[in-house]
Protein backbone atom coordinates (compact mmCIF):
# COMPACT_ATOMS: atom_id res chain seq x y z
CA UNK A 1 0.00 0.00 0.00
CA UNK A 2 2.87 2.15 1.04
CA UNK A 3 4.25 2.12 -2.73
CA UNK A 4 0.80 2.04 -4.43
CA UNK A 5 0.44 5.68 -2.44
CA UNK A 6 3.83 7.02 -3.64
CA UNK A 7 2.48 5.97 -7.29
CA UNK A 8 -0.70 7.96 -6.58
CA UNK A 9 1.59 11.01 -5.50
CA UNK A 10 3.45 10.71 -8.44
CA UNK A 11 0.88 10.78 -10.65
CA UNK A 12 -0.24 13.59 -9.04
CA UNK A 13 2.56 15.41 -9.50
CA UNK A 14 2.97 14.38 -13.14
CA UNK A 15 -0.69 15.73 -14.08
CA UNK A 16 0.25 18.98 -12.02
CA UNK A 17 3.61 19.13 -14.79
CA UNK A 18 1.18 18.44 -17.63
CA UNK A 19 -1.35 21.17 -17.19
CA UNK A 20 1.23 23.85 -15.82
CA UNK A 21 3.79 23.52 -17.72
CA UNK A 22 2.33 22.48 -21.41
CA UNK A 23 -1.31 23.61 -20.85
CA UNK A 24 -1.44 22.78 -24.60
CA UNK A 25 -0.01 18.84 -24.67
CA UNK A 26 -2.99 16.37 -23.81
CA UNK A 27 -1.44 13.74 -21.52
CA UNK A 28 -2.80 10.04 -20.84
CA UNK A 29 -2.20 8.89 -17.59
CA UNK A 30 -2.69 4.71 -17.37
CA UNK A 31 -2.84 2.53 -14.38
CA UNK A 32 -1.53 -0.90 -15.00
CA UNK A 33 -1.81 -3.64 -12.61
CA UNK A 34 1.66 -4.72 -12.72
CA UNK A 35 4.92 -3.51 -13.77
CA UNK A 36 5.95 -5.25 -17.70
CA UNK A 37 8.91 -7.41 -17.99
CA UNK A 38 11.28 -6.32 -20.60
CA UNK A 39 10.17 -4.14 -23.25
CA UNK A 40 11.43 -5.99 -26.23
CA UNK A 41 8.63 -7.68 -28.22
CA UNK A 42 11.26 -10.77 -28.98
CA UNK A 43 11.61 -11.82 -25.25
CA UNK A 44 8.47 -10.22 -23.47
CA UNK A 45 5.86 -12.44 -22.01
CA UNK A 46 3.48 -10.74 -19.60
CA UNK A 47 0.13 -9.45 -20.57
CA UNK A 48 0.46 -6.14 -18.96
CA UNK A 49 3.73 -5.33 -21.49
CA UNK A 50 1.51 -6.44 -24.43
CA UNK A 51 -0.65 -2.91 -23.26
CA UNK A 52 2.70 -0.89 -23.37
CA UNK A 53 3.81 -2.06 -26.84
CA UNK A 54 0.32 -1.59 -28.41
CA UNK A 55 1.13 2.08 -28.13
CA UNK A 56 5.19 1.98 -29.74
CA UNK A 57 5.19 -1.13 -31.71
CA UNK A 58 3.03 -1.56 -34.34
CA UNK A 59 2.04 -5.34 -35.68
CA UNK A 60 2.23 -6.57 -39.52
CA UNK A 61 -1.37 -6.88 -38.43
CA UNK A 62 -4.55 -6.51 -35.81
CA UNK A 63 -8.04 -7.67 -34.86
CA UNK A 64 -10.94 -5.94 -34.75
CA UNK A 65 -13.87 -6.05 -32.32
CA UNK A 66 -15.34 -8.93 -34.05
CA UNK A 67 -11.36 -11.01 -34.05
CA UNK A 68 -11.74 -10.61 -37.65
CA UNK A 69 -7.88 -9.82 -38.78
CA UNK A 70 -7.18 -6.37 -40.39
CA UNK A 71 -3.98 -4.57 -42.05
CA UNK A 72 -1.95 -2.37 -39.97
CA UNK A 73 2.00 -2.78 -41.09
CA UNK A 74 0.91 -4.67 -43.75
CA UNK A 75 -1.50 -4.18 -46.67
CA UNK A 76 -2.62 -7.49 -46.74
CA UNK A 77 -1.39 -11.21 -47.80
CA UNK A 78 -1.98 -14.15 -50.28
CA UNK A 79 -1.64 -17.53 -49.31
CA UNK A 80 -0.30 -20.39 -52.08
CA UNK A 81 -2.85 -23.13 -53.08
CA UNK A 82 -0.84 -25.54 -50.74
CA UNK A 83 -0.29 -23.29 -47.76
CA UNK A 84 3.46 -23.22 -47.43
CA UNK A 85 3.79 -19.92 -48.64
CA UNK A 86 2.23 -16.81 -47.43
CA UNK A 87 3.60 -13.33 -49.30
CA UNK A 88 2.65 -10.31 -47.40
CA UNK A 89 2.52 -6.69 -48.82
CA UNK A 90 3.72 -3.86 -46.80
CA UNK A 91 2.76 -0.24 -46.22
CA UNK A 92 4.63 1.66 -48.10
CA UNK A 93 5.98 4.99 -46.30
CA UNK A 94 6.25 3.62 -42.79
CA UNK A 95 9.44 5.05 -40.74
CA UNK A 96 10.45 3.34 -37.72
CA UNK A 97 10.93 6.03 -34.28
CA UNK A 98 14.76 6.41 -35.17
CA UNK A 99 14.12 7.82 -39.05
CA UNK A 100 14.98 4.39 -40.39
CA UNK A 101 12.40 3.20 -43.20
CA UNK A 102 10.21 0.14 -42.93
CA UNK A 103 11.01 -1.97 -45.71
CA UNK A 104 11.06 -5.93 -46.36
CA UNK A 105 14.46 -5.83 -45.61
CA UNK A 106 13.62 -4.58 -42.58
CA UNK A 107 10.19 -7.33 -41.88
CA UNK A 108 12.70 -10.06 -42.51
CA UNK A 109 15.60 -9.02 -40.13
CA UNK A 110 12.47 -8.52 -37.62
CA UNK A 111 10.96 -12.14 -37.86
CA UNK A 112 14.13 -13.57 -38.29
CA UNK A 113 15.43 -11.99 -34.93
CA UNK A 114 12.08 -13.60 -33.61
CA UNK A 115 13.31 -17.27 -35.13
CA UNK A 116 16.47 -17.33 -33.87
CA UNK A 117 17.29 -14.83 -30.84
CA UNK A 118 18.49 -16.50 -27.77
CA UNK A 119 15.82 -16.87 -25.28
CA UNK A 120 12.86 -15.44 -27.95
CA UNK A 121 9.57 -16.17 -27.01
CA UNK A 122 8.18 -15.63 -30.33
CA UNK A 123 10.28 -18.41 -31.53
CA UNK A 124 7.29 -21.18 -31.26
CA UNK A 125 4.89 -18.86 -32.56
CA UNK A 126 7.10 -18.90 -36.15
CA UNK A 127 8.11 -22.24 -35.61
CA UNK A 128 6.11 -23.09 -38.68
CA UNK A 129 8.07 -20.64 -40.64
CA UNK A 130 11.23 -22.42 -42.91
CA UNK A 131 12.35 -18.64 -44.50
CA UNK A 132 11.80 -15.39 -44.98
CA UNK A 133 12.39 -13.75 -48.71
CA UNK A 134 12.37 -10.63 -50.04
CA UNK A 135 10.37 -10.83 -53.08
CA UNK A 136 10.54 -6.53 -53.76
CA UNK A 137 11.09 -3.39 -51.05
CA UNK A 138 7.76 -3.55 -49.81
CA UNK A 139 6.51 -7.54 -50.40
CA UNK A 140 8.22 -10.62 -48.42
CA UNK A 141 7.21 -13.70 -48.22
CA UNK A 142 7.09 -16.19 -45.52
CA UNK A 143 8.07 -19.80 -46.64
CA UNK A 144 6.49 -22.35 -44.48
CA UNK A 145 7.44 -25.87 -43.18
CA UNK A 146 3.98 -27.23 -43.64
CA UNK A 147 0.93 -25.17 -44.03
CA UNK A 148 0.36 -23.48 -40.65
CA UNK A 149 -3.56 -22.01 -40.10
CA UNK A 150 -2.63 -19.79 -37.03
CA UNK A 151 -0.28 -17.62 -38.58
CA UNK A 152 -1.74 -14.34 -39.24
CA UNK A 153 -2.88 -14.83 -36.00
CA UNK A 154 0.43 -14.75 -34.39
CA UNK A 155 1.25 -11.25 -37.05
CA UNK A 156 -1.22 -9.51 -34.86
CA UNK A 157 1.05 -10.38 -31.71
CA UNK A 158 4.16 -9.48 -30.47
CA UNK A 159 5.12 -12.24 -33.49
CA UNK A 160 4.08 -9.34 -35.95
CA UNK A 161 5.99 -6.62 -34.26
CA UNK A 162 8.57 -5.01 -36.37
CA UNK A 163 11.39 -3.40 -34.83
CA UNK A 164 14.67 -0.78 -36.61
CA UNK A 165 17.20 -3.29 -37.25
CA UNK A 166 19.54 -0.29 -37.00
CA UNK A 167 18.48 -0.02 -33.06
CA UNK A 168 18.29 -3.42 -32.38
CA UNK A 169 21.77 -4.62 -33.92
CA UNK A 170 23.21 -1.36 -31.98
CA UNK A 171 21.51 -2.72 -28.43
CA UNK A 172 21.64 -6.54 -28.74
CA UNK A 173 20.00 -8.25 -26.15
CA UNK A 174 19.67 -4.70 -24.57
CA UNK A 175 17.21 -3.39 -26.94
CA UNK A 176 14.34 -3.81 -24.77
CA UNK A 177 16.20 -0.94 -22.37
CA UNK A 178 14.98 1.48 -25.20
CA UNK A 179 12.71 -0.11 -28.19
CA UNK A 180 12.47 1.37 -31.27
CA UNK A 181 9.51 0.27 -33.15
CA UNK A 182 6.87 1.80 -35.44
CA UNK A 183 4.34 2.62 -33.22
CA UNK A 184 2.11 5.49 -32.69
CA UNK A 185 4.11 7.06 -29.99
CA UNK A 186 8.28 6.86 -28.79
CA UNK A 187 9.96 5.55 -26.38
CA UNK A 188 11.25 7.81 -23.91
CA UNK A 189 11.86 6.55 -20.02
CA UNK A 190 11.12 3.84 -18.03
CA UNK A 191 11.39 3.56 -14.05
CA UNK A 192 11.49 0.45 -12.71
CA UNK A 193 8.19 -0.29 -11.02
CA UNK A 194 7.60 3.37 -11.42
CA UNK A 195 6.27 4.59 -14.35
CA UNK A 196 6.82 3.90 -18.24
CA UNK A 197 6.80 7.25 -20.25
CA UNK A 198 6.21 7.45 -24.19
CA UNK A 199 5.40 10.57 -26.82
CA UNK A 200 3.38 10.85 -29.95
CA UNK A 201 6.08 10.01 -33.09
CA UNK A 202 5.57 12.72 -35.56
CA UNK A 203 6.03 10.49 -38.72
CA UNK A 204 3.55 7.45 -37.46
CA UNK A 205 1.81 6.37 -40.78
CA UNK A 206 -1.34 7.27 -39.51
CA UNK A 207 -0.70 10.26 -37.23
CA UNK A 208 -3.98 11.92 -37.95
CA UNK A 209 -5.92 9.47 -36.00
CA UNK A 210 -2.99 10.08 -33.25
CA UNK A 211 -4.44 13.07 -30.54
CA UNK A 212 -2.60 12.43 -27.41
CA UNK A 213 0.82 13.83 -27.03
CA UNK A 214 2.12 11.49 -24.19
CA UNK A 215 1.48 8.43 -22.54
CA UNK A 216 2.68 7.94 -19.05
CA UNK A 217 2.00 4.16 -17.51
CA UNK A 218 2.04 3.87 -13.86
CA UNK A 219 2.19 0.49 -12.40
CA UNK A 220 0.47 0.16 -8.78
CA UNK A 221 -0.24 -3.09 -8.07
CA UNK A 222 -3.16 -2.47 -5.70
CA UNK A 223 -6.37 -2.37 -7.10
CA UNK A 224 -7.95 -0.09 -4.43
CA UNK A 225 -5.49 2.14 -5.43
CA UNK A 226 -5.20 2.44 -8.98
CA UNK A 227 -8.93 2.90 -8.70
CA UNK A 228 -8.65 5.56 -6.17
CA UNK A 229 -6.08 7.29 -8.18
CA UNK A 230 -9.11 7.57 -11.48
CA UNK A 231 -11.45 8.54 -8.94
CA UNK A 232 -9.56 11.64 -7.95
CA UNK A 233 -8.33 12.40 -11.20
CA UNK A 234 -4.65 11.00 -10.80
CA UNK A 235 -5.58 9.09 -13.73
CA UNK A 236 -7.53 8.97 -16.86
CA UNK A 237 -8.04 5.33 -17.35
CA UNK A 238 -6.74 2.02 -15.43
CA UNK A 239 -6.72 -2.01 -16.95
CA UNK A 240 -8.29 -4.86 -14.67
CA UNK A 241 -10.70 -3.25 -12.62
CA UNK A 242 -11.34 -5.33 -9.52
CA UNK A 243 -14.67 -7.32 -10.20
CA UNK A 244 -15.81 -5.94 -6.91
CA UNK A 245 -15.28 -2.60 -7.59
CA UNK A 246 -17.83 -2.82 -10.95
CA UNK A 247 -20.54 -1.22 -8.76
CA UNK A 248 -18.01 1.74 -7.41
CA UNK A 249 -16.59 2.75 -10.95
CA UNK A 250 -20.95 2.57 -12.01
CA UNK A 251 -22.22 4.62 -9.59
CA UNK A 252 -19.38 7.05 -10.15
CA UNK A 253 -20.71 9.96 -12.38
CA UNK A 254 -17.54 11.05 -13.32
CA UNK A 255 -15.82 7.28 -14.55
CA UNK A 256 -17.25 5.12 -17.91
CA UNK A 257 -16.71 1.06 -17.93
CA UNK A 258 -15.94 -1.11 -20.80
CA UNK A 259 -16.23 -4.71 -20.48
CA UNK A 260 -15.90 -7.49 -22.84
CA UNK A 261 -14.99 -11.15 -21.78
CA UNK A 262 -11.43 -11.83 -22.29
CA UNK A 263 -9.65 -14.60 -25.06
CA UNK A 264 -7.77 -15.80 -21.98
CA UNK A 265 -8.42 -17.84 -18.98
CA UNK A 266 -7.25 -18.45 -15.24
CA UNK A 267 -6.22 -21.81 -14.38
CA UNK A 268 -4.85 -23.47 -12.00
CA UNK A 269 -0.93 -25.34 -13.27
CA UNK A 270 0.11 -28.70 -11.66
CA UNK A 271 3.54 -30.34 -12.09
CA UNK A 272 3.67 -33.43 -13.64
CA UNK A 273 7.55 -33.83 -14.61
CA UNK A 274 8.85 -30.62 -14.05
CA UNK A 275 11.85 -31.35 -11.51
CA UNK A 276 11.68 -33.10 -7.41
CA UNK A 277 8.90 -30.91 -6.86
CA UNK A 278 6.82 -33.09 -9.45
CA UNK A 279 6.88 -36.17 -7.04
CA UNK A 280 4.07 -36.36 -5.27
CA UNK A 281 0.44 -37.99 -5.83
CA UNK A 282 -0.72 -35.11 -7.85
CA UNK A 283 1.93 -35.22 -10.35
CA UNK A 284 1.68 -38.54 -10.70
CA UNK A 285 -1.86 -40.04 -11.05
CA UNK A 286 -4.82 -38.49 -13.50
CA UNK A 287 -7.05 -39.60 -10.93
CA UNK A 288 -5.68 -37.15 -8.11
CA UNK A 289 -5.57 -34.64 -10.70
CA UNK A 290 -9.31 -35.22 -11.46
CA UNK A 291 -10.08 -35.56 -7.82
CA UNK A 292 -8.47 -31.98 -7.34
CA UNK A 293 -10.59 -30.49 -10.01
CA UNK A 294 -13.84 -32.34 -8.72
CA UNK A 295 -13.38 -30.43 -5.12
CA UNK A 296 -13.82 -27.48 -7.37
CA UNK A 297 -17.11 -25.34 -7.76
CA UNK A 298 -16.33 -22.98 -10.53
CA UNK A 299 -19.94 -21.37 -9.99
CA UNK A 300 -19.03 -20.42 -6.40
CA UNK A 301 -15.43 -19.34 -6.99
CA UNK A 302 -17.42 -16.81 -9.55
CA UNK A 303 -19.41 -15.74 -7.08
CA UNK A 304 -17.45 -15.32 -4.14
CA UNK A 305 -14.50 -13.63 -5.70
CA UNK A 306 -15.88 -11.90 -9.01
CA UNK A 307 -19.89 -11.60 -7.58
CA UNK A 308 -20.96 -13.38 -10.41
CA UNK A 309 -19.51 -11.05 -13.53
CA UNK A 310 -16.71 -13.58 -14.98
CA UNK A 311 -17.76 -16.79 -17.43
CA UNK A 312 -16.48 -20.05 -15.39
CA UNK A 313 -14.58 -22.61 -18.02
CA UNK A 314 -13.07 -25.91 -18.48
CA UNK A 315 -11.39 -25.60 -21.62
CA UNK A 316 -8.82 -23.07 -23.15
CA UNK A 317 -11.57 -21.28 -24.79
CA UNK A 318 -14.40 -20.00 -23.45
CA UNK A 319 -18.29 -21.46 -23.67
CA UNK A 320 -19.43 -19.18 -26.21
CA UNK A 321 -16.12 -19.46 -28.39
CA UNK A 322 -17.13 -21.41 -31.74
CA UNK A 323 -14.43 -24.09 -30.68
CA UNK A 324 -15.53 -24.82 -27.43
CA UNK A 325 -16.19 -28.44 -27.00
CA UNK A 326 -19.85 -29.04 -26.26
CA UNK A 327 -18.92 -32.80 -25.32
CA UNK A 328 -16.95 -31.64 -22.42
CA UNK A 329 -19.08 -29.34 -20.42
CA UNK A 330 -17.93 -27.72 -17.21
CA UNK A 331 -17.98 -30.49 -14.46
CA UNK A 332 -19.84 -30.32 -11.32
CA UNK A 333 -18.33 -30.16 -7.75
CA UNK A 334 -18.30 -33.49 -6.27
CA UNK A 335 -16.54 -34.08 -2.82
CA UNK A 336 -17.47 -37.44 -2.87
CA UNK A 337 -16.82 -38.64 -6.32
CA UNK A 338 -13.33 -37.01 -5.66
CA UNK A 339 -12.78 -38.58 -2.37
CA UNK A 340 -13.24 -42.09 -3.90
CA UNK A 341 -10.90 -41.61 -6.87
CA UNK A 342 -8.00 -40.56 -3.83
CA UNK A 343 -8.73 -43.44 -2.29
CA UNK A 344 -8.71 -45.45 -5.90
CA UNK A 345 -5.44 -43.90 -6.65
CA UNK A 346 -3.99 -45.36 -2.57
CA UNK A 347 -4.41 -41.64 -0.64
CA UNK A 348 -4.65 -41.66 2.47
CA UNK A 349 -4.28 -38.36 4.23
CA UNK A 350 -4.24 -35.06 3.33
CA UNK A 351 -1.80 -34.44 0.22
CA UNK A 352 -0.15 -31.21 1.00
CA UNK A 353 0.83 -29.06 -1.74
CA UNK A 354 3.04 -25.78 -2.18
CA UNK A 355 0.41 -23.71 -4.13
CA UNK A 356 2.08 -20.66 -5.72
CA UNK A 357 0.47 -17.49 -6.15
CA UNK A 358 0.80 -14.25 -7.82
CA UNK A 359 0.74 -11.65 -5.60
CA UNK A 360 -2.78 -9.56 -6.24
CA UNK A 361 -6.21 -9.21 -3.96
CA UNK A 362 -7.57 -11.46 -6.72
CA UNK A 363 -5.28 -13.69 -7.30
CA UNK A 364 -4.78 -14.41 -3.56
CA UNK A 365 -9.18 -14.68 -3.45
CA UNK A 366 -9.12 -17.28 -5.57
CA UNK A 367 -6.52 -19.25 -3.94
CA UNK A 368 -8.26 -19.42 -0.62
CA UNK A 369 -11.12 -19.87 -2.28
CA UNK A 370 -10.09 -22.98 -3.93
CA UNK A 371 -7.73 -24.19 -0.49
CA UNK A 372 -11.02 -24.08 1.19
CA UNK A 373 -13.18 -26.42 -1.74
CA UNK A 374 -9.95 -28.27 -1.83
CA UNK A 375 -8.86 -29.36 2.39
CA UNK A 376 -13.30 -30.66 2.38
CA UNK A 377 -11.90 -33.06 -0.32
CA UNK A 378 -8.47 -34.50 1.10
CA UNK A 379 -6.03 -31.69 -0.40
CA UNK A 380 -3.43 -29.67 2.12
CA UNK A 381 -3.12 -26.33 0.01
CA UNK A 382 0.05 -23.80 1.42
CA UNK A 383 -0.08 -20.87 -0.46
CA UNK A 384 2.61 -19.05 -1.57
CA UNK A 385 1.97 -15.66 -2.17
CA UNK A 386 4.82 -14.63 -4.80
CA UNK A 387 6.07 -11.38 -7.40
CA UNK A 388 4.52 -11.89 -10.34
CA UNK A 389 7.54 -12.23 -12.45
CA UNK A 390 9.59 -13.97 -9.82
CA UNK A 391 6.19 -16.97 -9.90
CA UNK A 392 7.08 -16.72 -13.89
CA UNK A 393 10.72 -17.58 -13.12
CA UNK A 394 9.89 -20.28 -11.03
CA UNK A 395 7.23 -21.83 -12.96
CA UNK A 396 9.88 -22.44 -15.56
CA UNK A 397 12.20 -23.87 -12.73
CA UNK A 398 9.53 -26.36 -11.92
CA UNK A 399 9.44 -24.30 -8.09
CA UNK A 400 6.01 -25.34 -7.77
CA UNK A 401 3.18 -28.12 -7.49
CA UNK A 402 0.17 -26.01 -7.96
CA UNK A 403 0.65 -22.30 -9.57
CA UNK A 404 -2.14 -20.36 -10.07
CA UNK A 405 -1.27 -18.74 -13.47
CA UNK A 406 -3.40 -16.81 -16.45
CA UNK A 407 -3.33 -16.56 -20.02
CA UNK A 408 -4.54 -13.40 -21.71
CA UNK A 409 -5.61 -15.35 -24.72
CA UNK A 410 -5.00 -15.24 -28.42
CA UNK A 411 -7.95 -14.53 -30.98
CA UNK A 412 -6.55 -18.36 -32.48
CA UNK A 413 -6.97 -21.59 -30.30
CA UNK A 414 -4.02 -22.72 -31.02
CA UNK A 415 -2.30 -19.69 -29.16
CA UNK A 416 -4.46 -20.79 -25.92
CA UNK A 417 -3.40 -24.22 -26.31
CA UNK A 418 -0.53 -25.23 -28.34
CA UNK A 419 2.54 -23.52 -26.04
CA UNK A 420 1.18 -25.40 -22.62
CA UNK A 421 -0.38 -28.39 -24.05
CA UNK A 422 2.82 -29.92 -26.19
CA UNK A 423 6.00 -31.84 -25.33
CA UNK A 424 8.91 -29.75 -24.55
CA UNK A 425 6.72 -26.06 -25.28
CA UNK A 426 7.89 -23.23 -23.54
CA UNK A 427 5.12 -22.59 -21.44
CA UNK A 428 4.47 -26.05 -20.87
CA UNK A 429 5.59 -26.04 -16.84
CA UNK A 430 4.41 -28.86 -15.79
CA UNK A 431 6.17 -31.13 -18.55
CA UNK A 432 2.91 -32.57 -20.08
CA UNK A 433 3.54 -35.15 -23.01
CA UNK A 434 1.27 -37.54 -24.98
CA UNK A 435 2.12 -37.57 -28.62
CA UNK A 436 -1.61 -38.25 -29.61
CA UNK A 437 -1.93 -34.76 -28.04
CA UNK A 438 0.66 -33.72 -30.05
CA UNK A 439 -0.45 -35.20 -33.63
CA UNK A 440 -3.82 -33.34 -32.73
CA UNK A 441 -2.48 -30.28 -32.57
CA UNK A 442 -0.77 -30.48 -35.57
CA UNK A 443 -3.62 -31.25 -37.34
CA UNK A 444 -5.02 -28.22 -35.94
CA UNK A 445 -2.63 -26.13 -37.14
CA UNK A 446 -2.21 -27.64 -40.67
CA UNK A 447 -5.79 -27.24 -41.86
CA UNK A 448 -7.79 -24.53 -42.42
CA UNK A 449 -11.03 -25.55 -42.78
CA UNK A 450 -12.69 -24.70 -39.00
CA UNK A 451 -14.82 -28.06 -38.61
CA UNK A 452 -12.16 -29.98 -39.42
CA UNK A 453 -9.96 -27.89 -36.36
CA UNK A 454 -12.31 -28.46 -34.35
CA UNK A 455 -12.41 -31.97 -34.89
CA UNK A 456 -8.92 -31.88 -34.15
CA UNK A 457 -9.33 -30.31 -31.08
CA UNK A 458 -12.10 -32.58 -29.85
CA UNK A 459 -9.05 -35.02 -29.36
CA UNK A 460 -6.95 -32.56 -27.48
CA UNK A 461 -10.05 -31.74 -25.04
CA UNK A 462 -10.17 -35.69 -24.64
CA UNK A 463 -7.07 -36.30 -23.96
CA UNK A 464 -5.57 -33.09 -21.94
CA UNK A 465 -8.73 -32.84 -19.76
CA UNK A 466 -8.40 -36.11 -18.42
CA UNK A 467 -4.48 -36.47 -17.46
CA UNK A 468 -3.28 -32.99 -18.59
CA UNK A 469 -1.35 -30.21 -16.12
CA UNK A 470 -3.82 -27.52 -16.08
CA UNK A 471 -7.53 -27.40 -14.43
CA UNK A 472 -9.17 -24.47 -16.22
CA UNK A 473 -11.29 -22.13 -13.90
CA UNK A 474 -13.08 -18.86 -15.22
CA UNK A 475 -12.56 -16.89 -18.21
CA UNK A 476 -12.22 -13.56 -16.91
CA UNK A 477 -13.98 -9.92 -18.39
CA UNK A 478 -11.52 -7.42 -19.46
CA UNK A 479 -12.43 -4.54 -16.95
CA UNK A 480 -11.27 -0.86 -18.24
CA UNK A 481 -12.21 1.91 -16.31
CA UNK A 482 -12.04 5.92 -17.89
CA UNK A 483 -12.31 9.61 -16.84
CA UNK A 484 -15.46 10.63 -18.77
CA UNK A 485 -12.29 12.84 -20.49
CA UNK A 486 -11.38 10.14 -22.33
CA UNK A 487 -13.45 9.82 -25.71
CA UNK A 488 -13.26 7.62 -28.73
CA UNK A 489 -12.16 4.58 -26.90
CA UNK A 490 -12.72 1.37 -27.65
CA UNK A 491 -12.26 -1.91 -26.33
CA UNK A 492 -11.20 -4.91 -28.11
CA UNK A 493 -11.27 -8.84 -26.82
CA UNK A 494 -7.14 -9.02 -26.17
CA UNK A 495 -7.81 -6.58 -23.58
CA UNK A 496 -5.10 -4.58 -24.66
CA UNK A 497 -5.43 -0.62 -24.67
CA UNK A 498 -5.03 0.74 -28.31
CA UNK A 499 -5.09 4.57 -27.60
CA UNK A 500 -4.69 5.51 -31.44
CA UNK A 501 -8.41 7.05 -31.68
CA UNK A 502 -8.24 8.18 -28.30
CA UNK A 503 -8.78 12.13 -27.29
CA UNK A 504 -9.15 13.86 -24.10
CA UNK A 505 -11.31 16.27 -23.49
Amino acid sequence: MKNGLKRLALAFALSTLAAGGAAAQSHLRIGLAEDPDVLDPTLARTYVGRIVFASICDKLFDIDEKLNIVPQLALGHETSADGKEVTIKLRPGVKFHDGEAFTAEAAKYSLERHLTMKGSFRKPELGSVDKVEIVDPTTIKLVLKEPFSPLLAQLTDRAGMMVSPKAAEAAGDKFGLKPVCAGPFKFVERVQQDRIVVEKFADYWNKDQVFIDKVTFLPIVDGTVRLANLRSGGLDMIERVLATDIKTVRDTPKLKLTKAVSLGYMGLTMNLANGPKANNPLGKDARVRRAFELSIDRDALNQVVFNGEFVPGNQWVNPTNSYYQQAFPVPKRDVAKAKALLKEAGVTGPIALDFMVPNGPETRAVAEVVQSMAAEAGFDLKIRVTEFATSLKQGEDGDFQVYLIGWSGRSDPDGNSFVFQTCGAPQNNGKYCDKEVDAAHAEARAKSDPAVRKKAYETVARKFLADGQIIYLYHPQVLVALSDKVDGYRQMPDGLVRVVGVKLK
